[in-house]
């Protein structure tokens, strides 16, 4: 388990990475746990229009950067360390700070950002290139169920 206040440090770390397309986009979550970045307005929002976010969890720190579900191919190349953090397609665990690994996630987020350019409809169109199901949004915290 980690040490106390690690898990708080990690978030703090990996909602850095995020808050700057926050000024840009649109925030959706912002408290001392969870931390999301949609790429549409409140109202306007779907599993599509997400972008990223970070949350606190009981046994890790989860980073989520949906536009690596949409576009897998942006996660060719990360490293094997950080393939070792994947948990399903587009979440990131961690128990401790790791600025190799945050400095790798930072430059995927913004391979993300140039690859979506904010625009919430950038989901739907991919999704449904691909045959992906369109969901509507899910209530809950920042990740909940977005991951399928």
């Amino acid at each position: 388990m980690a040490r106390e206040g690690e898990f708080e440090r990690v978030f703090e770390r990996l909602k850095g990475i995020i808050e700057p397309y926050g000024r840009q986009l649109h925030v959706m979550a912002g408290d001392a746990r969870n931390y999301g970045v949609d790429m549409a307005p409140e109202g306007q929002r779907d599993p599509t229009t997400w972008f990223a976010g970070a949350r606190i969890n009981k046994r890790y720190v989860s980073y989520y950067l949906m536009p690596v579900y949409v576009e897998p191919a942006l996660v060719e190349g990360i490293s094997p360390a950080l393939r070792r953090r994947m948990q399903g397609k587009c979440c990131f665990n961690f128990t401790v700070v790791d600025d190799v690994l945050f400095a790798e996630l930072a430059e995927l987020t913004r391979r993300g950002f140039d690859r979506t350019g904010g625009d919430p409809g950038w989901g739907v169109a991919r999704r449904q290139e691909r045959g992906m199901a369109h969901r509507k949004a899910m209530s809950g915290s920042v990740g909940e169920g977005r991951n399928g």
